[in-house]
């Protein structure tokens, strides 16, 4: 059952069209990732689903009676809501009834007879009402969303403007849970969360009673809870009918069948031309009107002949630099026994480890695990109460922070990098180009930047330094698939050392040699890659044998029988139209000398269509033999 329709839908931001011709349906209990480039509407369209934003053409319609519910990426509620309070919200009709209730037994207690039945009946519909609603099933259903999304119960009494983003997301993704909708509309609804959020959030939609529309750069999330993948384009979606990993390989299936079109449309079109232009060449020989004519019927032909566009298979993305930066000490990093506590509340204890050279360690744990007070503590920004972390010798540490800020957001892209490494404007913007900051574009304040636009600029600045040892708080935070692709394959690529924070599942897997768990204040490192270390977590609850699948066999391809030589086969066939054009020239001359006499003429009539059909017969087969 289609839950809804969007069709043709256009949306104009002042005179800048965001999109166009967006068409596809939500079905009842379908689980749609829409994917595409930052900056190509996703977020906009998601919110003119909601009736935030308007549209300027095309059509939405929703099933009648359906409750859509909305996850954004900023979240609003008045100053000192309580996370109580936002969890509380949906159920405001069952503590309704709950207030009428109440009302309802002091009534009891001063009536009797007749005014007596009538409240116990009124009561006990009141009652039957709470019960329909789930009123006994309130706490419970708070609970377990708090208990998988990791909300504390010490949380509950806090003000929501008090809390992290992180926090932030959790608290408003139970609330929008809690509310259960007919259709969930979620936006980035894994930033800020730990993987074992992710994880119960990944359970949970999987076994949600609804449609769940989601927007996602996490390619593990897609992977694990979506059955169709949608692609976002400035003039069209695509649409693919499986998770994110299907997706990739239809993607490349798809455009290799358009490559494949759009060349045998390209030889078609030149084979067309050519043949024109003999036809052409043989009437100038011959003064062969015949040709001619041919020659302009071929042409007419070509003209309706549609014309395809040339496929591209990748949009454009960013371009680091792989150069080989300065050799660091064999030991980068030696971590020693760090204790941290804020307000007598124990973070980090007797923390230990040391980063080698080329080392890619990816720090994992909840929220509020210290992963970023250990990154600050490395960065020696905060001080720790007992041990040391001393950076080896000859390291250049270069830091992409969560939040990224900049000293003077007043300064345009271009004056910050020609000021900040004192460079020419033409080394900047060749430079500043890998990051797709091309044209126009480098004239933009650092102000009116976006979240995934600051962390290019700061991945450039890094990138250009040659820094030998980077630290990186959730890198792919805010960086469409695309970008994250390429900085993932350009990290793996680094000849330096790598220490990095991250919940990103699929990007973990792609650039980390070592992984560091930490958790309630201890830590655990294992010298082994994320797929090495996901086997080793599950060796610690359930053996599962390990099932090799064997290598399908090697399949040789036939044959392709070789092209026939038709050189010999044409010049026969030319050899024929000439000498049909002459016995037809001949019939005209003759039929032009006997127009007084009837019976001849219709005698020569009758030869010139039969030499006619045979000249059309070797015409097309000479056409088939130039292909």
């Amino acid at each position: 059952m289609i839950e809804c329709s969007i069709n043709n839908l256009v949306k104009y931001y002042g005179a800048t069209k965001i999109f166009e011709n967006i068409s596809f349906e939500l079905h009842s209990n379908e689980r749609v990732g829409m994917i595409g480039q930052n900056g190509c509407g996703k977020t906009t369209l998601m919110k003119v689903l909601m009736g935030i934003e308007n549209y300027h053409g095309g059509s939405i319609s929703f099933k009648k009676g359906s409750k859509v519910g909305y996850l954004d990426q900023i979240f609003k509620c008045s100053p000192n809501t309580t996370v109580m309070k936002v969890l509380e919200k949906p159920f405001e009709n069952i503590f309704n009834i709950k207030l009428e209730l109440k009302a309802s037994e002091e009534r009891l207690k001063d009536l009797s007879g007749e005014a007596l039945d009538a409240e116990m009946k009124n009561y006990g519909l009141l009652m039957d009402q709470f019960e329909r609603c789930g009123g006994y099933d309130i706490e419970t259903n708070i609970n377990k969303v708090c208990s998988g999304l990791s909300i504390p119960d010490s949380f509950r009494e806090r003000p929501v403007e008090s809390l992290s983003g992180g926090e932030k997301t959790r608290v408003f993704l139970g609330k929008l849970l809690l509310e259960n909708p007919d259709i969930l509309l979620l936006d980035e609804p894994t930033n800020h969360l730990d993987i074992k959020s992710i994880e119960w959030l990944e359970e949970f939609l999987l076994t949600y009673n609804g449609t769940v529309f989601m927007v996602s750069h996490d390619r593990s999330f897609l992977n694990k809870v979506a059955n169709r993948i949608i692609e976002l384009e400035p003039t069209e979606v695509k649409v693919y009918d499986g998770n994110y990993d299907f997706y990739v390989t239809e993607k490349e299936r798809r455009f290799e069948l358009e490559y494949k079109a759009y060349v045998n449309n390209q030889k078609k079109i030149d084979r067309m031309e050519k043949q024109i232009e003999r036809y052409r060449i043989w009437g100038a020989m011959r003064d062969s009107e015949v040709m001619y004519k041919r020659a302009k019927e071929l042409e007419k032909r070509l003209e309706k002949v549609e014309v395809f566009d040339r496929p591209t298979f990748e949009n454009s993305k960013i371009r680091l630099s792989t150069e080989s930066v300065s050799r660091s000490g064999k030991i980068v990093l030696n971590v020693k026994d760090l204790c941290k506590s804020f307000d007598n509340k124990k973070v980090l204890s007797k923390i230990s480890f040391t980063l080698f050279y080329q080392d890619k360690l990816c720090i994992m744990g909840e929220n509020g695990s210290g992963k970023s007070t250990l990154l600050k503590i490395i960065l020696g920004e905060i001080q720790p109460q007992s041990g040391e972390a001393s950076i080896g010798a000859s390291v250049k540490l270069g830091y992409l922070p969560q939040n990224i800020i900049f000293e003077d957001e007043e300064m345009t892209i271009l004056e910050y990098f020609t000021r900040k490494h004192s460079i020419t404007e033409s080394i900047a913007r060749a430079e500043l180009a890998k990051m797709l900051f091309i044209q126009d574009d480098v004239y933009k304040k650092i102000k009116f930047l976006s979240g995934g636009e600051k962390s290019r600029l700061k991945l450039c600045s890094l990138i250009f330094d040659k820094v030998n040892f980077m630290i990186l708080d959730e890198p792919t935070n805010h960086l469409d698939i695309d970008s994250r692709e390429v900085l993932e394959e350009t990290l793996a690529k680094f000849n330096g050392t790598i220490l990095f924070v991250s919940h990103d599942r699929y990007f973990i897997r792609k650039v980390a040699t070592k992984i560091m768990i930490l958790d309630k204040s201890s830590m655990k490192l294992y010298p082994m890659n994320y797929d090495d270390y996901l086997e080793e977590r599950k060796k610690g609850t359930v053996e599962k044998p390990i099932v090799k699948n064997p290598k399908p066999a090697k399949v040789t391809p036939p044959k392709q029988p070789k092209k026939p030589n038709n050189k010999f086969k044409i010049a026969k066939v030319e050899e024929e139209i000439f000498e049909l054009e002459g016995k037809l020239k001949n019939i005209n001359e003759e039929m032009a000398s006997n127009n007084d006499n009837a019976e001849k003429l219709y005698e020569l009539f009758q030869k010139k269509e039969s030499l006619e059909s045979k000249l059309k017969d070797c015409y097309e087969l000479w056409e088939s033999l130039q292909s």
